[in-house]
């Protein structure tokens, strides 16, 4: 049975994606253009190799490779004895050569996985392939999106740019799975240090999905080939971001089960994703894969690899560090994965917990100061240069040299908006911790002047003594410590 036969509510979403990531190197996959081109004025960031020109020849770079098996260790990936490079044969603007230098039946990477978790529910996702290639330029639609253009620009800066695209199983049945697999992908390439996620356009998602009955899908084996091959699979293109997957692909899997619902046929082809207005829009019919007439690209030689796998060391991935960071700290599921969310806040924590205890360290860098970032839209690659003033915050605090609630809400505040040292805000705003003395005073205020709050009290209404409080931490202009006012004031309330 065709997915065009089948009822509505039997129908299934089989979707498989193909990741295109950016690769982090100086220089570009086959020349020597540097791949630093942040506000480059267009087109000056090229040379006869990457704009394709008559006689100039590729020479592969070689920490592209490395970054490849890198990802390839990450995903548990089989390296093979022998990659090389192949022409994919097609006519477009961005591409100057006519043809694109990839990798076609000996990629880089065969065979791996990548663990999610959906609803609390940890699956993992088969990754048939994941190969090197070299990136095409940039289109720019002027006065318009890419079927409403007067015209349209071409800017060959990222022509060549090192790419390596990564390409799943048919293992998605939702939008949400597939938004949760791309927040995982992201994190566990930044751990890599192989991906820059604030780059323009360094993660770009083309989505295959079709419409399938829910009997031929098992949870276990997947679903049949030939099944997938009988229901005509569209193609959703040009979509650079995770939540535009979600919407994207949320979208398309609506539209055609609605036209199988009407009895109308779903056309294999390739759509655009219009972000701005929030659907799918045709582009043309699905190419198959002999359109592209594959043959091996001669200027390039085989490449032997597989040993590279034992040499290249990678770092401590996102899930194992979470892992440990429950283990040896103690904290809780949210605390670790809060503080392993990137590798430079999983850093930033450990040099923390070196110096205090390691629950208080948590609160700090992953309650206070990863949400302070988080309202000012910055990160902590904004701030990690200046650890040591963190540091001797939480010592302040620690020592009693300054109320938690002044640290909070006025130092660490004016820390990241002034840029000043917290000893500084400090004795600027007169938050010392105010002495004994000084607070008894004001606690003996707060009584005289507030007979009816005292009365309260006796009376058992619980909000009277945080009332007093209140008055005292006024009085003190919140240099007093809030434990301890509540307690001075319940001795004197019961003299």
């Amino acid at each position: 049975m065709t997915a065009q036969a089948v009822q509505q509510d039997e129908l299934v979403a089989v979707i498989g994606l193909e990741v295109h990531v950016q690769l982090e190197t100086d220089t570009k996959i086959f020349c020597g253009c540097s791949t630093e081109q942040d506000d480059a004025e267009p087109n000056t960031y090229t040379c006869p190799v990457c704009l394709g020109l008559p006689g100039a020849l590729p020479v592969l770079n070689e920490a592209a490779v490395e970054s490849a098996v890198k990802v390839g260790k990450a995903i548990d990936a089989d390296i093979p004895e022998e990659t090389r490079f192949h022409r994919k044969n097609y006519f477009y603007p961005d591409l100057p050569k006519g043809f694109q230098i990839t990798q076609y039946d000996a990629p880089v990477c065969q065979d791996g996985e990548l663990e999610i978790e959906v609803g609390g529910e940890r699956r993992t996702v088969g990754i048939q392939r994941a190969h090197l290639e070299e990136d095409p330029g940039s289109l720019q639609h002027q006065g318009g999106n890419i079927d409403t253009a007067d015209y349209t620009l071409v800017d060959y800066n990222r022509a060549g740019v090192p790419l390596m695209e990564i390409v799943t199983d048919p293992d998605f049945r939702s939008a949400e799975e597939v938004r949760a697999f791309l927040a995982k992908l992201e994190e566990v390439l930044e751990y890599l240090g192989v991906f820059d996620s604030a780059r323009d356009g360094s993660l770009r998602v083309d989505a295959n999905l079709s419409i399938v009955s829910g009997e031929e899908v098992d949870d276990v084996s997947g679903i049949d080939e030939a099944t997938l091959e009988s229901a005509n699979r569209t193609e959703v293109k040009n979509i650079s971001s995770h939540k535009g997957a979600e919407k994207a692909l949320a979208y398309e899997e609506t539209r055609q089960k609605n036209a199988i619902q009407r009895g109308r046929e779903v056309e294999q082809e390739t759509r655009h994703w219009d972000e701005t207005r929030g659907i799918t829009v045709s582009m043309r019919s699905k190419e198959a894969e002999k359109d592209y007439r594959y043959f091996r690209e001669a200027d390039l030689p085989p490449l032997q690899v597989s040993d590279w796998k034992e040499k290249l060391s990678i770092p401590e991935l996102p899930d194992d560090r979470r892992e440990r960071f429950r283990a040896e700290y103690g904290l809780s599921e949210e605390a670790a994965s809060k503080l392993t969310s990137t590798k430079q806040v999983a850093d930033f924590y450990e040099d923390v917990a070196e110096t205090f205890d390691p629950d208080l360290a948590a609160t700090w860098v992953a309650d206070n100061l990863l949400g302070e970032l988080n309202y000012r839209d910055m990160a902590i690659t904004d701030v990690e240069e200046r650890l040591d003033e963190f540091t001797r915050l939480v010592e302040l605090v620690a020592e009693d040299e300054i109320t938690t609630k002044n640290a909070e809400e006025v130092v660490l505040r004016e820390m990241l908006d002034e840029g000043d040292d917290p000893e500084a805000i400090i004795e600027r705003e007169g938050l010392g911790k105010a002495d004994s003395g000084e607070v008894e005073v004001a606690v003996e205020d707060a009584i005289d002047e507030n007979p009816d709050a005292v009365e309260d009290y006796h009376a058992g209404e619980g909000g009277a003594l945080n009332f007093l409080v209140g008055q005292v931490m006024q009085k003190t202009g919140g240099s007093a410590d809030p434990g301890a006012v509540n307690e001075l004031l319940r001795e004197r309330l019961e003299e």
